[in-house]
């Protein structure tokens, strides 16, 4: 042989990385409506349902979980109105997840010597006149990257140990350079013009064998871990292809070796997988809803992310309150080992008011939407990603009076005369997340196209319609001040162009907006949010269960478009929380909040009186 190959350890641990589930779950917020005094002037205004940043993991701030930015995806906007339209979309808020530590390089990555190549002249007395030294075999560097090491041999005689000596410092530039199983040697020549010739192979993964699979295809590893190991190899690529599987939620824990192959030049990686749960089973109660179809929102969900062993997940939810009843359903599946993904969504729901306000009108309502995109990482490591997502998205939504069996009646601007509107947009996304030992930043922005595409609804004049663009913005930091100690710091911003169908509309108030104020307690065109919290532990049960205080302090901004003559909104509230979680099957939160600026409300509800709550519990 060329040369001796050594094998290499690569160990990516449990103990290393006390959680193996960190995934980007998604966490919702959503805008809902309730009914206005003044709605007859306004008619029915419907709610825009906020989709959120996706969790922010760290990597560092280990066993603690961070909350959610509003929902899972800035595009989801429910159906309109909240108060008499179905939620289509309850992005339910999920359990959520411990933050994983990444190993350090030189726990995963031993520090093995350098290759060892045969030496092919004899003779320790040989001398040999060298005039010019060239690089043969190397797709790596070139000959004048070596020009600071080949200085020293050029133009005068050097000894067949000094050879020896120039192969090993040839060898130690790609180990240095983490090609850890590249080596170079002096092949047998006769030197011409005092011409030196050093041969490098490079190395490369000859087969990747995967062990330890249950339910996962051994392909969605091996393709994933072959753009790491392109040739030549190289440990750092290496590693972090191996982090990337660290981290994804479909895997428990996984390890590789790196062993010498059949053929010179050659490596074989095996790898050792453990599979992590991909079934979930949720429920959750809270009173995150309108009052005028029942604040109090049940909600059940199960979710696969491994469906067909391929890593395509698939969810079905279903929420209801005491006025509307909603079902939504989701599928994914990764088209690339870079984990493009193809998604599609969709669901149905139907409400009614149930404020007794109302009762004589009889108000009811029936939705549904589809949305098929596709998502796509430009970056994606440990420690940062970048994401782009497009999706075309159709939501319909038709209202109904039961008062001397009127049937379909336009009740929200925009609606026809059979009280329809339909959306259809096309959504670019963008979303960014960078994490260290200490804070975590996140942040999204879409662009919204509204398009004239299956018949959408189309106005003339100022009146609503599916023609419309806007901007939306969210961000959210979080920083590590201590023990179990966190502070939040999250903003949401909408711009919009054109007067917006309520189901586009900024919504602002509520248990994940402005607290201290009922569910959308005001829905404009334009809004501005921004809201700080911190989290101090007060009880602690043993290691997994924990109390936290929760001050917070929320305010925004809602303003319709110049044509509307509705005018700037301002809603600012105070107050404290208490939050207890245990491991990361059970959360349970209470919120008290205290409008600083009053409105017009004359509800009786919880969210009335500014207190809000919320239950999750994952039974697997």
């Amino acid at each position: 042989m060329v040369r001796e190959y050594y094998r290499a350890k690569l160990l990516l641990t449990a103990a290393a990385m006390p959680s193996c589930r960190f995934s980007l779950l998604l966490l919702s917020l959503s805008f809902y409506l309730w009914a206005m005094p003044s709605w007859l002037k306004t008619s029915l205004i419907g709610r825009a349902n906020a989709e959120s940043l996706p969790p922010l993991p760290t990597d560092s701030v280990a066993q603690i979980t961070l909350p959610p930015l509003p929902s899972d995806r800035i595009p989801s906007q429910v159906l309109p109105p909240a108060d008499i339209t179905p939620d289509l979309r309850d992005d339910d808020r999920l359990p959520e997840q411990p933050i994983p530590r990444l190993p350090p390089v030189d726990e995963l990555l031993g520090n093995p010597e350098a290759p060892n190549t045969p030496d092919t002249v004899t003779g320790d007395g040989d001398t040999f006149v060298i005039n010019d030294i060239q690089i043969a075999g190397s797709t790596v560097f070139t000959n004048e990257d070596f020009a600071d090491l080949f200085a020293d041999y050029i133009g005068r005689d050097v000894t067949f140990n000094e050879l020896i000596e120039l192969r090993s410092a040839v060898t130690q530039r790609y180990v240095d350079q983490g090609f850890i199983t590249s080596g170079a040697f002096i092949p047998p020549q006769t030197l011409e013009d005092g011409m030196l010739t050093v041969q490098v192979i490079e190395g490369v993964i000859e087969e990747i064998e995967i062990v330890g699979t249950r339910r996962l295809s051994p392909k969605y590893i091996r393709s994933r871990l072959g753009l790491a190991a392109q040739p030549p190899i190289n440990a750092d690529k290496l590693l972090e292809g191996l982090q990337r599987l660290q981290i994804d939620p479909l895997i428990e824990t996984v390890s590789a070796d790196l062993q010498a192959g059949i053929r010179p030049g050659t490596s074989i990686l095996r790898v050792s997988v453990v599979e992590a749960d991909s079934l979930a089973l949720n429920l959750g109660v809270d009173n995150g809803r309108s009052p005028n179809i029942g604040s109090v929102r049940r909600q059940i969900s199960l979710s696969e992310g491994n469906l067909l062993g391929i890593g395509d997940r698939a969810f079905i939810g279903y929420s209801n309150t005491d006025g509307s009843n909603s079902l939504d359903f989701s599928y994914s599946i990764p088209v690339s080992p870079y984990n493009t993904r193809i998604n599609l969504e969709g669901g149905i729901s139907e409400s009614r008011v149930i404020d007794e306000t109302f009762d004589v009108l009889d108000i009811s309502s029936d939705a549904h939407y589809y949305e098929l995109g596709i998502t796509h990482p430009l970056i994606e490591t440990p420690t940062q990603e970048f994401t782009l997502d497009l999706t075309l998205s159709h939501r319909q939504n038709q209202t109904r009076l039961g008062i001397d069996d009127i049937g379909p009646f336009p009740l929200s601007p925009g609606a026809d005369e059979n009280g329809e509107t339909r959306v259809s947009a096309l959504r670019f996304s963008q979303a960014w997340t960078q994490r260290s030992e200490q804070e975590v930043l996140a942040a999204r922005s879409q662009f919204n196209l509204g398009l004239g595409l299956l018949d959408a609804t189309q106005n003339s004049g100022d009146v609503p319609d599916s023609q419309f663009f806007s901007w939306r913005g969210q961000g959210q930091w979080v920083r590590l001040l201590g023990e179990d100690s966190l502070f939040f710091l999250r903003s949401d911003v909408q711009l919009a162009s054109d007067r917006l169908l309520s189901s586009e509309q900024f919504g602002l108030g509520g248990q994940q907006t402005v607290r201290g104020y009922r569910q959308d307690a005001f829905l404009r065109d334009n809004g501005a949010l921004i809201s700080a919290e911190a989290r101090f532990p007060i009880v602690r049960f043993g290691e997994e269960r924990i109390v936290q205080i929760t001050p917070f302090l929320d305010a925004g901004v809602a303003w319709n478009y110049k044509d509307n003559p509705e005018g700037n909104n301002v809603l600012v509230g105070t107050g404290v929380g208490l939050l207890w979680q245990q491991n990361e099957n059970l959360s349970a939160r209470l919120d008290w909040g205290i409008p600083l600026v009053d409105i017009d409300s004359d509800g009786d509800s919880l969210q009335d009186s500014g207190i809000y709550f919320s239950l999750r519990y994952s039974l697997f």
